[in-house]
């Protein structure tokens, strides 16, 4: 009878570190799928706000505040942009003085909780940048889209879509260069985004079915007067642009990619991420598996988009080796496979879909030159 006993305890809890093993790899797959836009993905650390002072603001030491470069930086209920590190004014050692460029909304207070994005502008591109501007409505499979329409003189139009942890309000940093060059702009806000028609599940599928609203976003272009257009995608969104590059049935107009920190394996993404979240090593592969249950990324359709030999037009890879989220190894590769059509410019020092704030004069350099003979 004891035998009997303790065997049915056994089964029991094996069933019940089974389930709890279940539920720990849910929750640590939530990190990707369930990513709000415009919060800070894990991987970002929250800093401390010690003081400011006339163009300055003194934060926590930490390799993220030290990064070069000029980016936003949020906490709740405030954004301001700081600038490049003033190294030559006296701070304590724990701490780093960052030039305060301005401060957009709220105030900045010692204590706060904030931490950098790559989100320098809020606002639409009227407010922010004084360019002419028109609210449309995208139709998507799941509802209306919302999308800025910036106009200008080319029939060659650039479609934007933002990634992981941001809003369309990213793609504003490239917004007037891309104006400069007479492109017109149609910047995308998909399914889950604010305005946006909800998943029906809820969660982020790293652009597995959100390719789809960029898909909508192309046949809005051509309708409206685009001969041709170029995919500008950032982390998950330039997953979609190869997604929609390969299976479009409007791909025939797809004259360019533009792919800042692209998410080109889902499962590396995803485990990178979970781990940020303090999840323990044995339970990553577990987080794996949630995902592929709870939104059928079984394969990797997204390494089947970006194979050397489907891609087929010209496309410039912005990535580093510093990208924490997204591996830049699987950037470099294709780069190498495909010398003919894949141009990598590669940023150090800087975060993922934050390349263009470690060195905007450099990256957009590389994008004049990559969009010159598109044009």
């Amino acid at each position: 009878m004891r035998t009997v006993k303790a065997a049915a305890a056994a089964v029991t809890a094996m069933t019940a570190a089974g389930a709890a093993a279940v539920a720990a790899g849910r929750f640590a797959s939530g990190a990707a799928l369930k990513a709000p836009p415009g919060r800070p993905l894990p991987t970002e650390p929250r800093l401390t706000v010690h003081g400011t002072a006339a163009g300055r603001v003194t934060l926590t030491r930490a390799l993220a505040s030290q990064r070069p470069g000029t980016y936003g930086l949020s906490g709740d209920g405030s954004h301001a942009v700081v600038g490049p590190v003033l190294d030559s004014v006296p701070h304590p050692a724990d701490a780093v003085v960052r030039r305060l460029e301005r401060v957009t909304h709220g105030s900045l207070e010692p204590g706060d909780k904030v931490w950098l994005t790559p989100n320098l502008h809020i606002g639409d591109p009227g407010a922010a940048l004084g360019l002419d501007h028109t609210d449309v409505d995208v139709l998507g499979e799941l509802g209306v889209l919302p999308a800025w329409f910036v106009p200008a003189a080319r029939d060659i139009w650039v479609i934007t879509v933002h990634g992981l942890g941001t809003t369309r309000e990213h793609p504003m940093n490239v917004m007037e260069f891309l104006h400069g060059l007479r492109f017109p702009v149609l910047d995308l806000a998909y399914r889950g985004d604010l305005g946006a028609p909800r998943p029906p599940d809820g969660l982020n599928h790293l652009g597995e079915t959100e390719w789809r609203d960029l898909d909508a976003a192309i046949r809005y272009a051509v309708r409206y007067g685009a001969e041709r257009v170029v995919l500008y995608g950032w982390s998950t969104g330039a997953t979609m642009a190869l997604r929609a590059a390969a299976h479009s049935a409007d791909r025939d107009r797809i004259r360019g990619l533009v792919l800042d920190s692209p998410v080109l394996n889902w499962e590396a993404t995803l485990r990178a991420l979970a781990a940020a979240r303090r999840t323990p090593a044995p339970l990553l592969p577990l987080a794996v598996r949630a995902a592929q249950g709870r939104i059928g990324l079984y394969g990797d359709r997204i390494d089947e988009a970006a194979h050397p030999e489907r891609l087929k037009i010209p496309t410039l890879i912005f990535h580093g080796p510093d990208d924490t989220v997204a591996p830049w190894a699987h950037s470099r590769r294709l780069a190498e496979r495909r010398p003919d059509l894949v141009a990598l410019h590669t940023v150090r020092q800087a975060p993922h879909s934050a390349l263009w704030n470690a060195d905007p004069s450099a990256y957009e350099e590389a994008l004049r030159r990559f969009l010159t003979p598109l044009m």
